[in-house]
């Protein structure tokens, strides 16, 4: 199975039409099996999956027939890019993985004058507004899951999100001036924050 559909895929249009025009460079933060990075490769002349989990790393190889696309496994703290830089810089549900702080902080490091970042991320209900609008989603996704199916590829780690929506909301405001910050139905947000020159 190369596409499928769940909750973090359908969100994947968010991510593609931010890739800027005459994108050299791409990276993909917490690529898993490479679906992100493989839709990528069809904007972007260069793509690296970034993930620390070998095994699904070599599913992402084994499923990826581009030469366009590569794969590093290690976490994104560590990680040194090329000399060249980043153009656009992606994470799809990782960021909650890790110290949201630190993981924004490299990725706006990583990313070189006028390039884009977009996190797609899960938050915590703490309010209850926010369980309202969660519950509000459940008629939705019955309808999507009905229509696509859902899947997840195998071995996909699953953690419960620390952060409430207004703390990811906040220390998005203060790490990232000037982004666009969204709640999306599918109990996502998404981050778009572009680097000024």
């Amino acid at each position: 199975m190369t596409d499928y559909w769940n909750h973090n895929v359908h969100y994947h249009p968010v991510v593609l039409d931010a890739v800027p025009p005459g994108c050299r460079a791409a990276l993909d933060v917490g690529c898993g099996e490479g679906l992100l990075a493989r839709r990528l490769a069809a904007r972007a002349e260069r793509v690296t999956g970034l993930d620390t989990d070998a095994r699904i790393l070599d599913e992402a190889r084994r499923r990826t027939d581009d030469p366009r696309v590569t794969y590093v496994e290690g976490g994104l703290l560590e990680h040194r890019p090329p000399p060249h830089g980043y153009d656009f810089i992606s994470s799809v549900a990782t960021v909650h993985h890790m110290d949201f702080g630190a993981a924004v902080t490299r990725m706006a490091e990583l990313l070189n004058p006028g390039g884009t970042l977009v996190v797609i991320g899960l938050a915590r209900d703490r309010a209850p507004v926010d369980r309202l609008r969660s519950a509000a989603a459940l008629p939705a996704a019955r309808v999507l899951r009905r229509r696509r199916g859902e899947s997840d590829p195998v071995g996909l780690r699953m953690v419960d999100p620390g952060m409430s929506w207004g703390e990811v909301r906040a220390e998005t405001a203060r790490l990232l001036p000037g982004a666009r910050w969204r709640r999306h139905l599918l109990w996502r947000y998404s981050i778009v924050w572009n680097r000024s020159s």
